[in-house]
C-alpha cells in the first residue's frame, strides 16, 4: 500500500514554484510549528491542491522528510524553493496565515516537508478534487493508493506524468524500498 497526501496551497505558491526550471526540491512549509507531519513515509506521494473556488490538484511530488526550522532558517536553507522571492515575502506570507502583523523581528517556527521529484500540472491537466473531498478541509486529506479516491489520484496522476519518476506501490507495510521507480520503462 502507498499512501497519498493531498496538501492545501495557495495559488500563488503553485504559480511561482512551477515558473522555476530545474527544481530538485522544495519546502512545502506550513505556519505553525507545533504538529509533526506522520501523514507520509519518505518515498510516498505528497500532491498540492489549491485553495477554493480552484477545487483541483496542481502538482506534487515524492516526499522526503518533515521537521520544523524558523522561519530565516528555512529561508536560508531552500531559498526560492519555499515558493517566495524573498525571506520579507516569506516572512509576510507566515505572518498572513498565522492571523499576526508582519514583524521582520519574529523569526516564527515553521513546519517544513521537503519533497523532491516535484512535477506541476498546466492548467489543461489539472486533477478535480475527488468525491470524498469536504470544502472543510483546511490543511489536507491521505488517502490509499490501493483504492477508491486514492487510485483516482494514483492514476490520474501516472496518466500525467507517464514516462517520469514515481515511487513504486508497496507489497506490504513493512517493505519500504529506497529506489525509485520509472512508470515507463518498469526499471529501479
Amino acid at each position: 500500500m502507498i499512501s497519498i497526501f493531498v496538501a492545501v496551497t495557495d495559488f500563488d505558491w503553485y504559480q511561482y514554484l512551477a515558473a522555476q526550471p530545474n527544481l530538485e526540491e522544495v519546502n512545502f512549509w506550513q505556519p505553525g510549528g507545533k504538529t509533526a507531519f506522520k501523514a507520509l513515509q519518505p518515498g510516498e506521494l505528497f500532491l498540492f491542491k489549491l485553495h477554493s473556488p480552484r477545487n483541483f490538484i496542481v502538482g506534487g511530488g515524492i516526499f522526503g522528510h518533515a521537521t520544523f526550522l524558523p522561519v530565516s532558517m528555512a529561508w536560508e536553507t531552500f531559498t526560492r524553493s519555499n515558493g517566495a522571492t524573498s525571506l520579507a515575502e516569506m516572512r509576510a506570507r507566515v505572518a498572513r496565515y498565522r492571523r499576526e502583523q508582519p514583524d521582520h523581528r519574529q523569526d516564527y517556527q515553521i513546519g517544513c516537508r521537503l519533497l523532491e521529484q516535484l512535477f506541476f500540472f498546466p492548467e489543461d491537466q489539472w486533477i478535480p478534487v475527488p468525491q470524498s473531498w469536504s470544502p472543510n478541509i483546511v490543511v489536507g486529506k491521505s488517502f490509499s493508493a490501493d483504492d477508491g479516491d486514492g487510485r483516482y489520484l494514483w492514476d490520474a496522476v501516472q496518466e500525467r506524468l507517464a514516462g517520469r519518476w514515481m515511487p513504486p506501490p508497496r507489497e506490504t507495510e513493512e517493505h519500504r524500498p529506497a529506489t525509485h521507480y520509472n512508470v515507463s520503462t518498469g526499471v529501479t
